[in-house]
This record gives structure tokens, C-alpha cells and sequence, in this order.
């Protein structure tokens, strides 16, 4: 019987082929119709039992049971959105779809997934029950909630439920052949809000009789600011970024109202619930003293995501042993965020960062950029660290 390295290397040239097609073919969240049809199609081929239409109707559960009896579940995630952004690559595969491009790198991690469930699917004994979760709508829709939410994890949909969960992305921070993970917070919660600042508008000329609701947002957006620098510890990491400010129509007119459109980002939950309540009684505040009005609006977001520590040591044994040399030092948690978190309130969870970074570079488009193009070379790493995993044994006690 091949081994797994050598499955994974026969079905290299057909997940390379399928990711260059999903490339071409990307499509935003909720909206994954096709992509999810390529899932269900390969999964169908290889014989593993699988169900759609989760999470507003492109969401895939599929299931491979153990072949030995009171085995535990793992679980393993991939994302199949894009975004709304036109590419610039030049790759003879680029985005047909105008305006939409998968510049985050979900083609290679659904391509992954699917190399990882055909390959599992040949062998002859799996110590483990197996769930491969294919989710839309990573980017802001979370997807990951709504899978939880139908029970992906559950054991009630298909399959048992997850004693354990892995998920990974593609990292430009790191070289290809490099996996990487941290225990405890490794991505950011990220929480949007909207404020609106309501003054009373006028003749610009004569702003002395009405209430500039301009300047009152100005003085509140270099306010929040301070938020971190002088209400966090430096030691901890809070970012709130103000990314809109719509005021006005003409350049003689004192408007009466003016919206402002931000994003807060912690690592830690009380961070997060300090941040809310700061942007709130900064905004209100200012605004009073200067004689306006302000509302502020969260509109809710995604958790931080934090590493079990069993899951993430469990993670780094088994990517000691299956890709010797290639796991990196514990990496730095970044600000970005990410709807893995969602998986960690219904399992232990570990996400880790798979490189991409070609060997000899100093350099490579970064994730959301209209240049970034998934590498190749990374679908085999992730297919054999994704593939040890769903055989890993749990670490002893």
C-alpha cells in the first residue's frame, strides 16, 4: 500500500490543476456556488460521504469514519471565499470574474482540503474520525459561525463530534516548506463600529451660528488614539483605525452630520470590552463638550483567536515529526483577524500560519494585495501537515 507521501505526491498535479481552476473562477462570500460545487464533485469521486448547503447554502461538511472503534474526531477547516478586488497578478489562470480575485489565499487552502480528504480517503486504517469543514465567508461574513451554528462540529449534522480542530493560511512571513503556530492569541478580535456626529449645519462662512459636527469629528478621531497610547498597557496590543470619514457635499456648507466608520482590534477580551466602552465615551464625550451629539454603533465582529494550548503542542509535535526542519519558533501573534475563532468555543483549537514565501526571496505580495497569487509549492507542505494531523494521536497525559 503507497504511503501518504506518496498519495500526496500522485495527486499533486490534479490539486495544483483544481487550485489554478478555483483561482480562476473566485467568488465572494455567501456567494461560492461554483467553488463549493468543485468540493462537492471531488469528494463525490473519491467516495466520501459529505453534506452541502450549510451556512446560508455553500457551506460542506464532509466525513471519513475511523476504522477502529470509540476513536476520537479531528477536525479540519478551510475557507473558500475571495474578495472584492481586481487582480494584477498576470498568472494564465487569473480571475475571469472582473473585480473579484482570491487574494488571500483560499483557492490553496480549499484546494488543500480536498487534496487532504481524497488522500486520507485511500488508506486502509485511520485511527481517527474525520471532518473536513469547507466554509464560506471568511472575510467579514463569518462563515465559521454559521457552520458552528448548524452544527458542523456538533456530531448532529454528519459524523461525530470534534474532540479537536486544526485550520490553517497561507503566510508570506514564512518559507515555503515552514509551518508555524503560537499558543494562546495568535489574530486579533476585530469588532466594526460607526459613529455619527450630529451637529447643526450652516454657511461656511458663518460657522459661529451653527455647530460644526467636521471639527467635533476631528477632535474625536485623534482622541481614540489615545485609546492606546495612553489607556492600554504598552506591553498588551490594541489598534482602533477610523478607515471612513463622510461629511459634507459642498465646500461653502457646514454639513449637519457627519459618520465615521472604524475597526477595533485587541488581543485580549478584556481589552476588547475596554476598547468598546473608551471609543463610546470618547466619541459621546467630545462631542457633548463641543456641543454636538454622537452615536456610536459596534456592529459586532470576530473573537480573538487563541490557541488551545494541548491543541497547539499536539501541533507542533506532529509537525516536528511529518515535516522534519520545518517548524518554525513560535510566531508572533498578528492584528489581523480571522473567523477560526468561532471553531475554539465548540473545540480545542489550534490555526497555524503554512509559509509561502519562496525559498531565496526576501519578498512576496502580501495577503489582500491585487499582486498575491497562493504558491504552489506550498499545497504539498500543507497537504502532508494537514494529512499527519488527521492521523495524530492525542498527547499523552
Amino acid at each position: 500500500m503507497p504511503t501518504v507521501d506518496e498519495l500526496i505526491s500522485a495527486d499533486l498535479p490534479r490539486i495544483r490543476d483544481i487550485r489554478h481552476d478555483l483561482h480562476a473562477h473566485p467568488e465572494l462570500g455567501y456567494q461560492e456556488f461554483r467553488t463549493s460545487g468543485v468540493v462537492k464533485r471531488e469528494l463525490t469521486e473519491a467516495g466520501i460521504e459529505h453534506i452541502g448547503g450549510l451556512a446560508l447554502g455553500t457551506g460542506v461538511l464532509a466525513y471519513l469514519p475511523a476504522t477502529v472503534e470509540n476513536a476520537p474526531t479531528v477536525a479540519l477547516r478551510a475557507d473558500m471565499d475571495a474578495l472584492p478586488i481586481k487582480e494584477k497578478t498576470g498568472a494564465s489562470y487569473a480571475s475571469t470574474n472582473d473585480g473579484v480575485m482570491h487574494a488571500c489565499g483560499h483557492d490553496g487552502h480549499t484546494s488543500i482540503m480536498i487534496g487532504t480528504a481524497r488522500v486520507l480517503s485511500k488508506l486502509p486504517e485511520r485511527p481517527n474520525n474525520l471532518l473536513f469543514i469547507f466554509q464560506p465567508a471568511e472575510e467579514g461574513g463569518a462563515g465559521g459561525r454559521r457552520m458552528c451554528e448548524d452544527g458542523a462540529l456538533a456530531g448532529t449534522v454528519l459524523g461525530k463530534r470534534a474532540d479537536i480542530i486544526f485550520g490553517l493560511h497561507g503566510y508570506p512571513g514564512l518559507l515555503v516548506g515552514q509551518v508555524g503556530t503560537r499558543t494562546g492569541s495568535m489574530m486579533a478580535s476585530a469588532d466594526e463600529f460607526r459613529i455619527t456626529v450630529t451637529g447643526r449645519g450652516g454657511h461656511a462662512a458663518m460657522p459661529h451660528t451653527g455647530i460644526d459636527p467636521i471639527v467635533v469629528a476631528s477632535q474625536i478621531v485623534v482622541a481614540l488614539q489615545t485609546i492606546a497610547s495612553r489607556g492600554v498597557n504598552p506591553l498588551d496590543s490594541i489598534v482602533v483605525t477610523i478607515g471612513e470619514f463622510h461629511a459634507g457635499s459642498a465646500h461653502n456648507v457646514i454639513p449637519d452630520t457627519v459618520e465615521l466608520h472604524g475597526t477595533l482590534r485587541t488581543l485580549l477580551a478584556e481589552t476588547r470590552t475596554y476598547g468598546e466602552r473608551r471609543v463610546t465615551e470618547i466619541a459621546m464625550g467630545i462631542a457633548s463638550a463641543l456641543g454636538a451629539t454622537a452615536e456610536v454603533q459596534f456592529l459586532g465582529g470576530y473573537p480573538v483567536t487563541r490557541n488551545d494550548a494541548g491543541a497547539a503542542d499536539r501541533f507542533r509535535r506532529v509537525a516536528s515529526e511529518a515535516l522534519p526542519g520545518g517548524l518554525a519558533p513560535d510566531v508572533a501573534p498578528v492584528m489581523g483577524a480571522e473567523d477560526f475563532s468561532f471553531y475554539g468555543d465548540h473545540a480545542p483549537a489550534c490555526f497555524y500560519w503554512l509559509g509561502i514565501l519562496p525559498k531565496g526571496a526576501n519578498s512576496y505580495p502580501n495577503l489582500h494585495a491585487p499582486e498575491f497569487d497562493f504558491n504552489d509549492d506550498a499545497i504539498e507542505v500543507g497537504m502532508r501537515a494537514m494529512a499527519a494531523l488527521a492521523l495524530s494521536k492525542g498527547t499523552p497525559a
